[in-house]
């Protein structure tokens, strides 16, 4: 039995260690061997703390699993060190080995498609020119679309039948790309939105009524809520923004002539994910867990990487715009939005924080 859970946990990509009373490590995996650059025989006689920097949130991480006895992760966790080099940024989940034991297992996952995004999202510094120059882009380009529209209405009063059809084009096409500008504009807003206490089922229930009325009114759709859930702190109307954002993707997956087309709407809540806040040491709470899964063919292994990022779509007719301002809105408020991919049942998963009242409690729905 030992040796089929030593095949099983080095089948794993993943470093995972079992760490013992002290924080010593008890045993680990191929896949950690590899990570740490060092065999098992050696990291039998190491701490965990010889392997992380100095105050490492990780530890502290290990005590809250063993007075908690439950689950506990963190998103990006830096664990830099001269030793696995300046800057490596993990995801770290733990649990205890059994209920009777003081083992913990430690399991890291390093750059997660969701960090990669908040990475991006977050390093304003290096984006400021390049969202400059898209709002500069999008005025310059805007101001002569107008006259371009303008003109050819003027024409269209005096032309052919045959005439109008190509005037009628030309007036789509530059609402067409209007369009797209107005969508490249948001990603250069750097304005603070006003948040507060949203209940993420209304939020729900008013893009389910939306999307029933129209592009998805073809599909069936399965609630799989918490009824107890708080309050999200967050923008009401970007909150619907992205998850329509995310139902119309799906919708488009499962495509118009599936005739088992499903897309299930899940709330939970999730305690022990955390996720630090970028240029300060604050480690917010993100316990609100909303998904939707749709049961379409799935996205193909080589867009994965740069799922998040502007213009990759899978679509034909798409601008590739959706699922990045998906991601910058949900960097906005805080969370993470991850993509679990599989054929028949892909998986959008958006982490938020929880509202709080003045007196620092959780609201009341």
């Amino acid at each position: 039995m030992v040796a089929i859970n030593d095949l099983i946990m080095n089948a794993l990509p993943i470093p995972v260690l079992t760490v013992g009373p002290e924080h010593r490590i008890v045993h680990a995996n191929a896949a950690a061997e590899s990570f740490f650059e060092m065999s098992l025989r050696m990291m039998l006689r190491q701490k965990l703390s010889d392997f992380l920097p100095f105050g490492s949130p990780v530890l502290a991480l290990v005590e809250d699993v063993r007075q908690r006895g439950s689950s506990v992760s963190e998103h990006r966790v830096d664990i830099g060190s001269p030793r696995l080099g300046a800057e490596r940024i993990v995801d770290v989940s733990a649990s205890l080995l059994g209920d009777d034991s003081d083992s913990v297992i430690v399991m890291l996952q390093e750059r997660t498609i969701a960090d990669k995004m908040n990475r991006q999202l977050t390093h304003r510094g290096a984006a400021r020119s390049i969202t400059a120059l898209g709002a500069l882009l999008a005025h310059e380009i805007k101001n002569p679309l107008s006259g371009i529209r303008g003109a050819a209405q003027l024409l269209e009063q005096s032309a052919s039948e045959d005439d109008r059809l190509l005037t009628r084009l030309i007036c789509d096409e530059t609402d067409r790309i209007v369009k797209l500008v107005e969508r490249m504009e948001l990603f250069g807003e750097e304005r603070p939105v006003e948040r507060g206490a949203v209940n993420i089922h209304g939020v729900l229930d008013h893009v389910k009524r939306l999307a029933q009325s129209g592009f998805a009114r073809h599909i069936r759709f399965v609630e799989n809520y918490d009824p107890s859930l708080p309050p999200v702190l967050g923008n009401r109307d970007q909150l619907i923004q992205v998850t329509l954002n995310l139902v119309k993707n799906a919708a488009e997956a499962v495509g118009i002539d599936a005739p088992d087309g499903e897309i299930i709407l899940s709330t939970a809540f999730r305690t022990g994910v955390r996720l630090q806040v970028p240029g300060s040491q604050e480690r917010v709470s993100l316990p609100i867990e909303l998904s939707v899964i749709d049961n379409g063919p799935g996205i193909p292994p080589e867009l994965m990487s740069d799922l998040f990022d502007p213009f990759v779509t899978t679509k034909v007719q798409g601008s590739g715009l959706g699922l990045a301002l998906v991601a910058k809105i949900v960097g906005d408020h805080g969370g993470i939005v991850e993509c679990e991919p599989a054929p028949r049942r892909t998986t959008f998963r958006i982490l938020l924080p929880m509202h709080r009242a003045d007196d620092g409690r959780g609201a009341d729905l």
